[in-house]
């Protein structure tokens, strides 16, 4: 009796008492560990993944060594510098103060080139063989062109205004030959006259230039453009004023070899 009351005991509460919500399933240890060892396989770095990126790093990086892009950079800029040598060089131009001059009657045509009005010593005095009424008559066609020529050899490395003589042409027909000169006493005195002067043309009285009582000087100043294109050539072209009739002039000197 004494074991029938205790199981009584026991086992009447279980049968009486009210029915509660199950518990909650505790997670298995298994799964736990399968997702932790999953998460852990996707952060931690694969051998053969990192191998196979390495390997297509390598295959994407140039294939050209450092040397041989240098040389070849090298070359380039050597190639470039001896095109650069090997062109021609270029034309220049700037402006000067151009006077031509010449007795009236009987004289020769002078050329005279200034690059400042106040210095009375030209940079290029050129005695010319055409006559002055010669030019005045090719002057009012309105075009004069003058070509200076030197083709002698010995005068290949001589700058262009040493040469000592040229073969002359005007408006294509040979004339005879111009001449470099000095400028004399008689020059200057007759530039420092027309240094408050830049463009104008007029008489200078007889003596002042010539020395003789019996000639007056003609002359004509203006301002050039000088255009030097090289070594062997050089030109200039007058300017005429805004209001001037228009007057086509040129001079040329050009070297041959």
């Amino acid at each position: 009796m004494p074991k029938i009351d205790a199981l009584r005991r026991f086992l009447l509460p279980c049968f009486n008492s009210t029915p509660t919500s199950p518990a909650p399933p505790v997670p298995l240890t298994i799964s736990t560990k399968k997702r932790l060892s999953t998460s852990l396989r996707d952060d931690l770095d694969d051998p053969k993944q990192d191998k196979k990126t390495e390997e297509d790093q390598e295959d994407s990086y140039p294939t050209t060594p450092i040397s041989t892009t240098n040389s070849t950079t090298t070359a380039a800029s050597a190639s470039a510098a001896a095109a650069l040598l090997s062109a021609p060089p270029r034309s220049s131009k700037t402006m000067v103060i151009g006077t031509i001059f010449g007795q009236r009657r009987g004289g020769h045509v002078w050329f005279c080139v200034q690059h400042d009005r106040l210095n009375t010593k030209p940079s290029l005095l050129l005695e010319l063989s055409i006559p002055t009424t010669t030019l005045i008559q090719e002057m009012r066609c309105g075009l004069v062109r003058i070509a200076l020529e030197s083709s002698d050899s010995e005068l290949n490395r001589c700058p262009l205004h040493s040469i000592p003589m040229w073969t002359l042409f005007c408006n294509g027909r040979k004339i005879g030959f111009a001449v470099r000169r000095r400028a004399t006493q008689q020059t200057r005195i007759m530039l420092k006259t027309m240094q408050s002067m830049t463009v104008g043309a007029g008489v200078i009285p007889s003596g002042l230039v010539s020395g003789t009582e019996s000639e007056e000087v003609l002359y004509m100043r203006a301002n050039y453009e000088c255009i030097i294109g090289g070594a062997d050539s050089e030109s200039f072209h007058l300017i005429n004023p805004d209001e001037g009739p228009g007057q086509e002039f040129s001079i040329f000197l050009l070297r041959s070899n």
